[in-house]
């Protein structure tokens, strides 16, 4: 199985990366593209399912892209996340993993235990946001759901298996709304049309909902109606947002965010601490996994409350504030703005004195730190996709803390990262994969690095 889901066959010592296919089964494929080292194929015909193999539970799995595994056992998802793991460890960062031969054990150092993939009791019904981009079907009706496998074109959701159903209430009335006030929908290849994004929060604590409309231009078009409807439509709606988004580019949110009716945020708990969320704060999806993966980082941090902690990419505080119960004191540096004044906002919301924040680039900022008398016992680490930084890796082999906790959701960025650090004196002692994302390619990885002794 590829990292994007696809199933790896061979025919005549050649291999082909069949979409739909799974370990185990035996098909018959046709080819679509051919390339010196692999070709592509898709799913013809299937001779003999894998003992794995199930039915997928949604309706529109097979053309939305938003899930890639729903027809393999969930037991098998979470064995593949987990090897998944480990392969990349050894194959890209060339470190020793425990049960793999060819990883390469040296004398002397232990190898990298891989633990079980942490899963859900229940995983479905578990994503508390969803970002629904919003176009045209081809009756030319407005239409919001997600990109179909490999296209830009929309397909249509009223229901999603993986969303809190809270979420598929309010997109649903929320597109009725759009569609009676005749908004357009924008067109990603002219640059034309109102409405690009409907974002949707639920916050399970305390039942609370935000509606964020992303248009293409600050004018919107009656929008007292637009708010009297969703005030009417959607329960426990607290916040109503507009994102004011003009570039030509696939991402979703612009810098201008206004608040069309209620508060700027609405409020959730990751165990016992509340975050304010605002409109375009990053915040875990899943509730449930969030906490067992951060309550597990605490316990790698191995902290007595004597520690000093820094907290990289610590956006609004999430990972920083179950830190900072546990630490003396706790430093969080993130280079969005909006996202430290969220951080600090949540600290004060919970009444935690020693923890504090600052705007910058990580590379710059901890040295600024260092040089003022801040020595991390601790740092973490949970970088976007791309990986860790450069010059925040040198920064962090320099200030030499006792333990780096890295928090990954891109396996190949994350062994890439342990590289660089065990090279700089560092030793990856254990990692535990987390299933955030169940039924898609995603995992996420909490890991755990000692400075050798000298």
């Amino acid at each position: 199985m590829t990292h994007e889901g696809e199933g790896v066959g061979r025919v005549a010592g050649y291999t082909l990366f069949v979409r739909g296919a799974l370990p185990g089964d035996r098909v018959r494929a046709e080819v679509v593209s051919i390339g010196k080292s692999f070709g592509r194929a898709r799913l013809a015909e299937l001779l003999s399912p894998s003992a794995d193999r199930i039915s997928a539970s949604c309706e529109i799995y097979d053309a939305c892209g938003g899930c890639q595994l729903q027809h393999w056992s969930y037991e098998a998802q979470l064995r593949w996340k987990r090897q998944l793991v480990a392969d990349n460890l050894a194959r890209i960062g060339k470190l020793p993993v425990a049960g793999l031969a060819a990883s390469g054990e040296p004398e002397g150092r232990p190898a990298i235990i891989v633990h079980p993939a942490i899963g859900m009791e229940e995983p479905w019904r578990y994503r508390n946001k969803a970002q629904i981009p919003i176009g045209y079907d081809r009756a030319g009706g407005l239409v919001g759901g997600f990109f179909e496998q490999g296209t830009h074109d929309i397909v249509d959701m009223d229901a999603c298996l993986i969303q809190q159903e809270q979420n598929e209430e309010t997109s649903r009335i929320v597109k009725g709304i759009a569609r009676s006030l005749g908004y357009s929908a924008y067109d990603r290849e002219t640059g034309r049309g109102l409405l690009r994004h409907v974002v949707v929060r639920h916050a399970e604590a305390t039942g609370e909902r935000m509606v964020v409309l992303v248009t293409n231009g600050r004018d919107l078009p009656r929008a007292d109606e637009l708010v009297a409807l969703i005030r009417d439509g959607v329960p426990g709606v607290r916040s109503i947002c507009q994102n004011v988004n003009v570039e030509r580019s696939p991402v979703i949110f612009g810098d201008e965010t206004r608040v069309l009716w209620g508060e700027d945020v609405i409020y959730d708990d990751i165990g016992d601490i509340r975050f304010a969320i605002s409109a375009r704060s990053f915040f875990q999806v899943n509730p449930v996994q969030t906490e067992r993966l951060y309550s597990s980082a605490v316990a790698y941090a191995a902290l007595t409350g004597e520690e000093t902690v820094i907290d990289a990419y610590c956006g609004i505080g999430t990972i920083t504030l179950f830190l900072a119960r546990h630490a003396r004191r706790v430093y969080g540096v993130e280079i969005v703005p909006e996202a430290i004044a969220d951080a600090r906002r949540n600290a004060a919301l919970n009444g935690i004195r020693n923890a504090e924040f600052e705007v910058g680039d990580a590379g710059v900022v901890m040295p600024r730190w260092q040089a003022a008398g801040v020595s991390p016992d601790v740092i973490v680490v949970d970088p976007p996709r791309k990986g860790c930084d450069p010059v925040l890796l040198e920064t962090m082999l320099q200030l030499r803390p006792e333990r780096i906790v890295y928090v990954s959701c891109n396996p190949s960025t994350l062994a890439r990262d342990l590289r660089v650090l065990e090279d700089g004196g560092y030793r990856t002692v254990e990692v535990q994969p987390v299933d955030m994302f169940p039924h898609t390619v995603h995992v996420e990885c909490l890991i755990l690095m000692v400075r050798n002794e000298m």
